[in-house]
């Protein structure tokens, strides 16, 4: 039983959000589930009449999101926010789960004033403790004896004097042991850009049910390993048992590979064949809701249907290929092994050493290129049902970015060119999610919109809708707001607009560490014509520097001619995670980066 209670001060309308919360409940087999009761919930208010006014949560407020085929999202609606209102929260949470205990969060992205947590549990159940977060938290133990009183049905030829069933009751003394958490002023954990889940690294609190003990019984461990986790899972028919079904989709793949000996023209072929065989129902989980046989027949079903019925194709064609459990963003990081730190299944293969990371889910995607809502630390491959193995989920290839700017200076000071630009990897991914689709005219409208002060026009893109190849678009510009004239000089930044003009990182200092999903390298040639009649009167030093443990690099080069301007730019960043220690020394990687790439050529007249 989780006793919970709430209570928010909104100051103003970008605290309204704090007025919605959503509460997840776990749905077992056999009727076996987690209920909320006892919810009371109210906005408190000053009157006109500066009296305190209160409107309470009704129905149309409260609505209900099944997630997954285990997962219910109890979402409450605070009514009647308004500025400077209060907000009281009040329910209970019953779970038939004694394993199943929420971790508990005590920081928040804004202050949290006061936190009290009582955490109680007879002495037959044996809980272990996992802290997260850099606050320290303090637990007090406790413990007190306790009685309860029952009653149970004893069967007649249970007594061994046969007779009719009887009512009995009796009582039960135990210890019960309590921990205690209280904290006050709690700082709030600032959300900056490449964090991922902010919830991963917010201070909380895990209890984890190591063993029972009951009495007169022998000590039952629950405490698993990762190896446990994995077979538990493996052996669950709506898992291991529907990937060895074959029958449905067999003649559909045997004429699909018909003469193809090469084990990765199979893989390429498989993947697109499911991607477009089934549509993803946007419902997450590791076990099939539909079964693979039922989602390749309606065309669609979970993340767990579509990827294990791809799992088992690969088989069929004679492929080394396996499930891959992972945990989503969203889902947090799993720390500790736990069947509920994963909620999503992707399908490996693994050619000559090389592992292949497949999600059937996204039409976009491609090998090795999933979403970043799943590139999420590591997933877990299920090799066999006694055997896994963890396996990295970033690619280990960069995603590029490669531009080309050929970029004229006119007599009238125009500043007029052409850019080249050549996307792979995630970058092409994302380039897919946001243009796909999009109207000539509403590409270019979306294009123009990211680049500031900047005309576009004749925007082509190649390959937009091809998978597995480069994406390539070109446009012309004209990015006049790019020079300054003061007196008889000309002053303008080489790179034009893709000068980095802020620093992402703006916090002093940063807990939690940074997260950028997947490695990259931007490269950007610029080739510029300055106008007859001017020279070059100085320009920016060559510079290259680096990130500490190699993590980044940086190169700017510059040269030129009589009548041309040359420059070369690279940045890498070359790890998808980098620590919070290294906070400091990446935010001044980007000042130097910033500064350099705002510093001026600077144009005369001869």
């Amino acid at each position: 039983i989780t006793e919970v209670f709430e209570r928010i001060k909104i100051y103003n309308k970008e605290g309204f959000d704090w007025g919605t919360k959503s509460i997840s409940l776990y749905q077992g087999g056999n009727g076996r589930k987690e209920e909320m009761t006892s919810l009371k919930a109210n906005t408190y208010y000053l009157s006109e009449k500066g009296k305190v006014a209160n409107e309470k949560l009704r129905n149309d407020g409260i609505f209900e999101e099944k997630t997954s085929k285990y997962r219910v999202l109890k979402k409450l609606t605070m009514p009647d926010l308004k500025e400077g209102c209060i907000i009281e929260l009040k329910y209970t949470v019953t779970s038939p789960f004694i394993s199943n205990v929420d971790t508990y969060e005590f920081q928040e992205t804004i202050p949290v004033n006061i936190v009290d947590l009582k955490f109680a549990t007879p002495e037959y159940l044996n809980y272990k403790t996992h802290q997260k977060g850099w606050l320290p938290i303090n637990i007090a133990n406790d413990n007190r004896d306790r009685s309860i009183d029952y009653t149970y049905l004893q069967s007649g030829a249970a007594s061994g004097k046969g007779g009719a069933d009887k009512s009995v009751s009796t009582s039960m003394t135990f210890r019960e042991n309590i921990y205690r958490v209280a904290m006050k002023s709690i700082p709030s954990i600032t959300e900056e850009v490449y964090t991922g889940n902010i919830n991963n690294y917010k201070s909380s609190l895990k209890f984890e049910l190591a063993y029972t003990k009951f009495p007169n019984g022998a000590s039952k461990s629950y405490s698993r390993t990762w190896e446990d986790v994995s077979e538990t899972i493996f052996k669950s028919t709506s898992f291991g048992g529907e990937i060895d079904k074959t029958n449905y989709f067999k003649k559909d793949i045997d004429a699909l590979i018909d003469g193809i000996t090469n084990p990765e023209e199979k893989m390429m072929r498989i993947f697109e064949f499911a991607k477009s065989k089934m549509t993803w129902n946007s419902v997450y989980g590791i076990f099939t809701d539909e079964g693979v046989k039922g989602a390749y027949k309606k065309g669609s079903g979970n993340v767990a249907d579509l990827n294990l019925s791809l799992t088992g194709m690969f088989r069929y064609a004679g492929l080394n290929a396996n499930p891959v459990l992972l945990s989503t963003k969203a889902n947090g990081i799993p720390v500790f092994p736990t069947r509920n730190g994963f909620n999503y299944v992707i399908s490996g293969v693994v050619i000559d050493g090389s592992v292949y990371l497949f999600d059937a889910t996204n039409k976009l995607g491609e090998v090795n290129i999933l979403e970043e809502r799943v590139l999420n630390w590591q997933g877990r491959m299920i090799l066999d049902e006694k055997t896994s193995a963890w396996v990295p989920l970033v690619p280990k290839k960069h995603a590029l970015q490669n531009t080309m700017l050929n970029v004229e200076i006119t007599n009238d000071l125009s500043v007029l060119g052409v850019s080249k630009n050549r996307s792979t990897g995630h970058y092409a991914m994302e380039m897919r999610d946001i243009y796909a689709g999009l109207s000539p005219d509403a590409k270019s409208k979306r294009l123009e919109s990211t680049i500031a002060e900047t005309e576009v026009e004749n925007v082509v893109f190649e390959n937009l809708e091809v998978l597995h190849k480069p994406i390539t678009h070109t446009y012309n510009f004209d990015a006049s707001a790019a020079i300054e004239s003061i007196g008889e000089k000309l002053y303008f930044s080489p790179l034009c607009y893709l000068a980095t003009i802020e620093n992402p990182f703006t916090l002093d200092e940063r807990k939690y560490p940074v997260d950028y999903g997947y490695i990259r390298k931007n490269r950007y040639l610029v080739s510029i014509i300055i106008p007859e009649g001017y020279k070059v009167e100085s320009m920016p030093e060559n510079t290259s520097f680096v990130l500490e443990q190699g993590m980044g690099s940086y190169k700017y080069a510059i040269s030129a001619t009589a009548n041309k301007i040359q420059l070369s730019v690279e940045l890498a960043i070359n790890e998808a995670f980098i620590p919070a220690e290294n906070y400091g020394g990446l935010k001044s990687f980007f000042e130097l980066l910033i500064a350099k790439e705002n510093e001026k050529v600077v144009l005369s007249k001869t």
